[in-house]
């Protein structure tokens, strides 16, 4: 509270040196000079500093002096105003300053374009490398985590105090969850309860299971008042540090909550926005503690603010060629999808549990649906790499993906949410929940991002998985391999035989003496529909470790 007050009683006495009239105006009597002096001091004291010191506490604005450059204006042009001879050219040199001032921060963002895009600038590949059949992607969609959650809400005791507050991703304990705390639900409620109970914990792999309601008092939060409120507590703790972003809730691998934020600096004026850390505020006690982003606690996934990796994606995808090439020419510009969960971006963990950031690029064309290009962010460290895809092959963007599902269940009204692309058995593929009108999950759509006619859905994504394997037998797709899938070849005999028909051609499942399971459409390898137990076989297979291990080719002795 101190430095606020400090501040606004500089920015006080700095106005009225400024609209203080330090010379006699012959103009004047004594006595209406006098007056007005007196004028100036109570404008100053009682109308100006209040309302400076409101403006900074309930906007909770950094700080820092160029925060007031457009009451420098006023003031400067208030002092001329009320000034003479040479103190009125001084005082008008001041306010000429002050204008020009303005137009800096104001047509900054059209300069500073070539800065925004080097600072957003993304390492670039070809493709990303393929999902590990026996892992599960983090696939709950938010909407219906959000749904379970409420349902849920009968756990948090004085439930008519509160509401559920803003949905998230991350890992605990090494599993993946969603987090949302407990708010109040207003003013007299915070009044009159002082502390939230706790937090919701949810699957974000297990659409099956039930939310767990976690007790733990939080005293600051974001919809706590005065100086509980937590970003206004922030504020008051780093008075001049610049923030982007929403603040976030962040469980530690003991269950405890806390808030972060990111902060960082303007990219020139006031204008674009670095992340440099975060700041980490204990919710209990309030105790903070500032951390640059190479230090940053190991509990922590999102450090990097999903709102800062949707501004970076932009200024990438926008600022190519400048600033007017973004807005007329739009050579090489590439749109960020604005179909992500948070933010526009949509979080994701890799086999070793670190958490991106998901977001497709498309054309600024209207009526395209091809993708340019999709980036992976770091959520801990903001590096990002830019996936152009295979460029032999165009690809679908997430909006063509949800368009596909639309149409697919027209009659029921459902819809997608939460597209992510995956490389699937080498096969670019969007993975998309499936929801209906009321927001409950009712299946899992994949299809393929260069040949959309390749789709399949299924009650958990390892089904639909299962189903798309055999759809890529069977279609234009290919079977080329998985993150950790090499190619090998076995002969043996058949020791069990299921057949199963799937659209115009049989799914063939059989179990060798090697006591293995394998997988062949009969598209791939007409003649197996004549396979039956106590056949030798010689095949060739990918070892991705999953039950039923995909055939790329059968040979049948005494048939070929």
């Amino acid at each position: 509270m101190g430095n606020i007050l400090l501040f606004t009683l500089i920015i006080g006495i700095a106005s009225a040196l400024i609209l203080f009239p330090i010379y006699k105006n012959e103009q004047l009597s004594a006595k209406e000079g006098k007056q007005l002096k007196t004028g100036v001091i109570i404008a100053v004291v009682v109308i100006l500093m209040p309302a400076v010191f409101a403006f900074y506490y309930l906007s909770n604005v950094d700080r820092n002096f160029s925060t007031v450059w457009p009451l420098a204006i006023f003031i400067t042009a208030g002092g001329a105003i009320l000034s003479k001879g040479v103190e009125r050219k001084v005082k008008g040199i001041l306010f000429i300053v002050s204008v020009i001032t303005a137009v800096y921060f104001l047509t900054a963002f059209m300069f500073n374009a070539n800065e925004k895009y080097e600072m957003a600038k993304m390492d670039q590949k070809v493709e990303i490398k393929t999902f590990d059949e026996k892992e599960t992607p983090a696939s709950v969609p938010p909407q219906f985590a959000r749904n379970k959650m409420k349902k849920a809400f009968g756990q948090v005791p004085n439930t008519s105090y509160y509401e559920l507050g803003n949905l998230q991703i991350q890992k605990v304990n090494g599993d993946y969850v969603y987090i949302a705390p407990v708010e109040f639900s207003g003013f007299f409620k915070w009044w009159k309860g002082g502390q939230t109970p706790g937090y919701f914990s949810l699957s974000a792999t297990d659409s099956s299971a039930n939310p767990k309601f976690i007790k733990s008092e939080m005293v600051y939060t974001p919809s706590s008042f005065f100086n509980k409120n937590v970003e206004r507590h922030i504020r008051m703790n780093f008075p001049k540090n610049i923030f982007y972003g929403d603040v976030q809730l962040e469980i530690d691998d003991e269950g405890k909550p806390f808030y972060i934020r990111s902060y960082g600096k303007f990219i020139t004026a006031r204008n674009g926005f670095d992340v440099e850390g975060i700041v980490v505020i204990d919710s209990k006690n309030g105790k903070t503690k500032k951390y640059p982003l190479t230090e940053v606690p190991d509990f922590i996934d999102g450090t990097v603010s999903p709102e800062v990796v949707s501004l970076q994606n932009s200024y990438f995808g926008n600022f190519i060629h400048g600033f007017w090439n973004s807005k007329f020419g739009k050579s090489d510009v590439k749109l960020p999808s604005d179909e992500g969960t948070e933010a526009n971006v949509s979080p994701i963990f890799d086999e070793k549990g670190v958490m991106y950031y998901f977001t497709d690029f498309t054309s600024p064309k209207e009526g395209v649906d091809s993708m340019l290009g999709y980036s992976l962010t770091n959520s801990r460290t903001g590096t990002a790499t830019y996936y152009t895809g295979n460029p032999d092959q165009s690809y679908m963007d997430s909006q063509g993906a949800l368009q596909i599902i639309e149409k697919k269940f027209i009659e029921k009204k459902w819809h997608g949410q939460m597209a992510i692309l995956y490389n699937f058995y080498g096969e670019a593929s969007w993975l998309t929940p499936v929801l209906d009108s009321n927001g409950f999950l009712q299946n899992y759509f994949i299809v393929s991002a260069a040949n959309p006619e390749i789709s399949v859905y299924g009650v958990t994504p390892n089904e639909a998985l299962k189903q798309y394997k055999t759809a890529l037998q069977r279609g234009k797709g290919t079977v080329n391999g998985s993150s950790k899938a090499k190619e090998m070849q076995i002969s043996g005999t058949v020791l069990r035989v299921y057949k199963e028909k799937s659209g115009d051609f049989t799914v063939v499942s059989f179990l060798l003496d090697n006591h293995k399971n394998y997988l062949i459409s009969s598209e791939k390898a007409p003649l197996a529909i004549y396979l039956k137990e106590g056949d030798h076989v010689a095949i060739s297979y990918l070892e991705t470790g999953e039950d039923f291990l995909p055939v790329k080719m059968l040979t049948i002795e005494g048939l070929q």
